[in-house]
């Protein structure tokens, strides 16, 4: 269990690092705009971002 979590958050970080490293420039405009936001509207990109995953591990598992 530990080593499939850890698996998964390595992942995660693989995935997190591609953006800046492939396309620095779209990275940081795609923050720029994210610090634009209200926080209602980061919240509910947050939300969806859950719920996606969490259907993703029901659909998957």
């Amino acid at each position: 269990m530990t080593s499939t979590l850890l698996m998964a958050f390595a992942l995660m970080l693989v995935l997190e690092g591609l953006m800046p490293f492939i396309a620095p420039a779209a990275w940081r405009e795609t923050f720029r705009r994210l610090v634009q936001l209200s926080d209602g509207q980061i919240r509910f990109i947050g939300l969806t971002s859950m719920l996606i995953g969490l259907v993703l591990l029901m659909v998957l598992s």
